[in-house]
């Protein structure tokens, strides 16, 4: 203000104006004239839209890991269901974890031919054990159906007790074995000093196996298959007796 200038009624002393005649407002500029501020100084566009934000790619990549790994259930969740038409007749594998199925219904007391040469088991009609009584592939076993943990099932021909009710070490440790797979994985390998098996239990968090959709008439079925003696003319049973 010009300190000259003679104040005139109703002006305020601290009041000034602008070149156009309006007043000033606080800040010392023309309210028409005052550009909006952002909050980094600069001068912000009045009455424009803010720009867009830089729009990202929403595209799945096709090489990502989690999406390109198989799940462990991938066989249900593909609908694949695999067909079991190979059951071996064999003891566990020194290297194997099994389990054995734990209803009574899915194992037998029955009697088989053991040729350890051809590392062959062949199940025998009833009508045939009174005859085969002495000979020495012959003999009553339990046949327990198992599975190992790459989900591969067997049957496990375990010995039993003969006429006379005795039972050998290795025998009686596989019964051993056998009944503690039905709750727990475990590990069977023979102790020679023993002479009898070693049984090993797994500790950590296994989960519990998947046993094949089949009962166990079939299973018996697939297992011996080409391998059931049911009369005297069976070539088994000629080699057995030199005919051939």
């Amino acid at each position: 203000m010009n300190p000259g200038k003679r104040l005139t009624r109703g002006e305020s002393r601290d009041a000034d104006h602008g070149q156009n005649g309006l007043p000033l407002d606080r800040y010392g500029a023309d309210d028409e004239s005052v550009p909006d501020v952002g909050t980094d100084g600069r001068a912000a566009s009045v009455g424009l839209p803010d720009p867009p934000a830089t729009i990202q790619s929403t595209a799945a990549d096709p090489f990502d890991l989690a999406s390109l790994r198989l799940p462990q259930d991938y066989a249900s969740a593909v609908g694949v269901k695999r067909l079991v038409t190979t059951i071996p007749v064999r003891k566990p594998a020194r290297e194997w974890f099994v389990r054995t199925h734990p209803e009574p219904s899915y194992r037998i007391s029955t009697a088989v031919l053991d040729l350890k040469e051809d590392r062959e088991v062949y199940l025998v009609a009833p009508g045939l054990w009174p005859e085969l009584a002495s000979e020495a592939t012959f003999s009553p076993r339990l046949l327990v159906t198992a599975v190992n943990r790459q989900g591969v099932p067997f049957l496990w021909p375990i010995r039993l007790p003969g006429p006379d009710g005795k039972i050998d070490d290795w025998s009686r440790s596989a019964l051993d074995a056998a009944d503690e797979a039905r709750s727990r994985w475990v590990r069977v390998t023979a102790n020679m000093s023993l002479g009898a098996y070693d049984i090993t239990v797994a500790t950590g968090p296994v989960a519990d196996p998947s046993w094949p959709d089949l009962t166990f008439q079939q299973i018996i079925k697939t297992a011996f298959r080409d391998k059931m003696v049911s009369d005297w003319s069976h070539p088994v049973l000629q080699r057995l007796r030199g005919e051939v």
